[in-house]
């Protein structure tokens, strides 16, 4: 069985921005000692495209992603999703936002040791205040797509690096989210590894239509995705 997303169907033109940029500047601390994340960044993505934020360690990615997860707030400028500006909502808004229709994924996988993979899964849907009704098959849905359904009970440490990355995406599109936002989702893993996560996103886009944005340092990923943003020195330098 297939996690079914209620998305959209595509339609032939370019689709409309999913999430916008606009002159995001982020500066941390003040006079001297000022350090300037972000430099008026601006980018529009696309709904239903793989894509990736390139750049060395400081170039801005991750706050960038942050930015975009409203997991922070801009300096300077504004972020849109799905055409609302959502830079200037409240926290609990915004965390209405993050619990609905956007997916995190961090670098360190951040499972819950004692818990299963479905537990994992399961925790996940109950902060999104998914109805206790409806989170055993989600749970079991997102674990069944990312190919771990023989490994639910299993805790982070019986699991692979690969299989604990997994676990996580799972958790992170248990909910449907119609954005996915990973931190660097293949730097712990090995190459083969890293392949079977890439897959899994690749199935994301194509399959169901979910849009998804990706810091990586790895060339061998700039080439699957569909788009690729060059960061440096806190500016968008290129786009692939």
């Amino acid at each position: 069985m297939r996690l079914m997303l209620e998305m959209p169907s595509r339609m032939a033109e370019e689709p409309e921005p999913i999430i916008q940029a606009r002159g995001i500047t982020r500066t941390f601390g003040k006079g001297s000692g000022a350090v300037h994340a972000l430099r008026g960044a601006d980018l529009s993505i696309a709904s239903g495209r793989l894509v990736a934020l390139k750049g060395r360690s400081g170039s801005g990615k991750t706050t960038l992603l942050n930015m975009l997860g409203s997991l922070d707030r801009p300096t300077e400028g504004a972020i849109y999703f799905k055409g609302k500006d959502i830079t200037s909502w409240t926290d609990r808004q915004r965390n209405e936002l993050r619990r609905k229709d956007l997916g995190l994924i961090f670098q360190s996988f951040a499972l819950v040791p004692f818990m299963s993979a479905y537990e994992n899964v399961e925790f996940g849907l109950r902060i999104a205040g998914i109805p206790a009704s409806e989170r055993r098959q989600a749970a079991e849905q997102a674990l069944e797509f990312v190919g771990l359904k023989a490994r639910m009970k299993h805790r982070p440490f019986e699991m692979s690096g690969g299989e604990q990355q997994r676990t996580a995406i799972a958790r992170a599109i248990a909910h449907r989210p119609s954005l996915l936002l990973a931190d660097e989702p293949t730097a712990e893993l090995d190459s083969r590894m890293g392949l079977q996560v890439m897959k899994v996103f690749k199935d994301l886009v194509q399959g169901e239509g979910m849009t998804i944005i990706l810091t990586t340092h790895d060339p061998a990923i700039m080439e699957i995705v569909d788009q690729v943003f060059a960061l440096e020195d806190g500016r968008i330098v290129e786009e692939e």
